[in-house]
């Protein structure tokens, strides 16, 4: 995509205090090593060997900014990923099948995410489709003609993968299908895919599915984990390194729950840390009361306690079980850093104002006081502040209307606390 497109995207969404959806790398500081050790101790093994994380993080810790970063990092590392929120109305740990649709329904692909992609209807057609390609000529490069001997050397690839349940892959074969040539017309294939899509994200009957497509089971919550499994090995065999899954527990869900419930959540989510996963790297995000409330928090289970732990107070590691963003300390410099690379970012999104901005030593002034003024106990977490204001600040100076740090501040909080 155009270096000045993401530009203008990363500035828009800063503007409203909101993570970007894609280029949250261009401006981050303060994790370089946390992620680098990510990437060497985690997704560079994805492939062999599968692991879960955890996340504890307060509001506005910058969960949701770390898991955008954690995001670009995986298609990076040529892995599939997919942003799960796991809510009481859709996504359930404790009916993990509505988990396993989610996740389906969420995958986004390399190619995709490069193109800009990121909202798409069926973003597992997708996947599925590359993979027909890569089986048979080595490359993710979708075409438009899909010949039998293509067709014919990726169905012997997938029907010989031990790994993948054989129902998952009678389903794959059948969404290839609707490319060959003799495939119906352009409506009919659409619509044939539509319902193939449909067993992957729970939709249907067994009896219907049985007697359109010859499979003997949908996803239940019986063999969900285990067709998870089949998912992450059909990953794998599409050439992809694994499957990235960035898990949002909706903050105090979990406390919504009845006990049986919270049982059935626990339990799963045990299972997920003792199974072996390979192709699969999970992370799971949440606040600190997920592991320290008596009444609803793993406190209640000690197998998780045991498994997991609590968040340290300290810095976050990649080789800890659970990384503490409220621990991480960020100083006077590093804000800097960011402002100055936010700066550059916004010259590529509006060119023409290059020469009205301020310079990268008026920049550092700015946030310094703003720093200084921002109240050390506000709800409003400073980073979310200072991205928020430091596009206000660049905006006024390319209109010529430049209002105090103490103006923009006060304007900047009013917005941040009615979004």
């Amino acid at each position: 995509m155009d270096k000045s497109v993401v530009a203008t995207q990363v500035i828009e969404s800063l503007r409203k205090g909101i993570p970007p959806q894609r280029g949250t790398e261009l401006y981050t500081v303060g994790h370089e090593r946390l992620i680098e050790g990510i990437r060497r101790h985690h997704l560079n093994k994805i492939d062999t060997e599968g692991k879960i994380r955890f996340i504890s993080g307060s509001w506005g810790a910058g969960k949701t900014h770390f898991f955008r970063l954690l995001r670009e990092v995986g298609f990076q590392q040529n892995c599939l990923v997919s942003d799960v929120e796991l809510e009481l109305d859709s996504a359930v740990l404790n009916k993990f099948q509505t988990v396993f649709y989610a996740i389906v329904r969420n995958i986004v692909t390399p190619s995709l995410y490069t193109e800009g992609g990121i909202v798409e209807a069926a973003p597992f057609g997708r996947v599925v489709r590359e993979s027909l390609t890569y089986l048979a000529t080595g490359t993710h490069a979708i075409e438009e003609g899909i010949p039998h001997e293509y067709y014919a050397k990726a169905r012997e690839a997938l029907m010989s993968d031990r790994s993948i349940d054989i129902d998952f892959k009678k389903m794959i074969q059948k969404y290839w299908e609707t490319f060959l040539p003799e495939a119906p017309d352009r409506a009919v294939q659409e619509q044939e895919r539509a319902e193939i899509l449909q067993w992957f994200s729970g939709e249907g009957t067994v009896g219907y599915f049985r007697k359109r497509f010859g499979v003997n089971k949908v996803v239940s919550k019986d063999n969900a984990k285990l067709l998870l499994q089949s998912l992450a090995g059909f990953v794998r065999l599409s050439g992809y390194k694994g499957l990235l899954i960035l898990f949002d527990e909706a903050e105090q869900s979990y406390s919504l729950m009845r006990k049986s419930q919270l049982r059935d959540a626990h339990n799963n989510l045990l299972s997920l840390i003792n199974e072996d996963l390979p192709g699969l790297f999970l992370v799971y995000a949440t606040t600190p009361d997920f592991y320290t409330d008596p009444k609803h928090g793993i406190v209640i289970y000690g197998a998780l306690v045991e498994r997991i732990g609590l968040p340290e107070k300290r810095s976050p590691r990649a080789l800890d079980k659970v990384w503490n963003l409220d621990a991480v300390i960020t100083d006077l410099s590093a804000y800097q850093h960011a402002a100055r690379r936010i700066r550059s970012i916004y010259s590529d999104a509006y060119p023409e104002s290059v020469a009205m901005l301020p310079n990268e030593q008026k920049v550092d002034e700015f946030v310094e006081e703003l720093l200084r003024i921002h109240p050390e106990l506000s709800a409003v977490r400073f980073w979310r502040v200072l991205v928020t204001a430091l596009v206000a600040h660049f905006d006024d100076h390319a209109e010529g209307e430049i209002r105090s740090t103490t103006q923009v501040h006060k304007d900047v909080m009013e917005r941040l606390k009615e979004s």
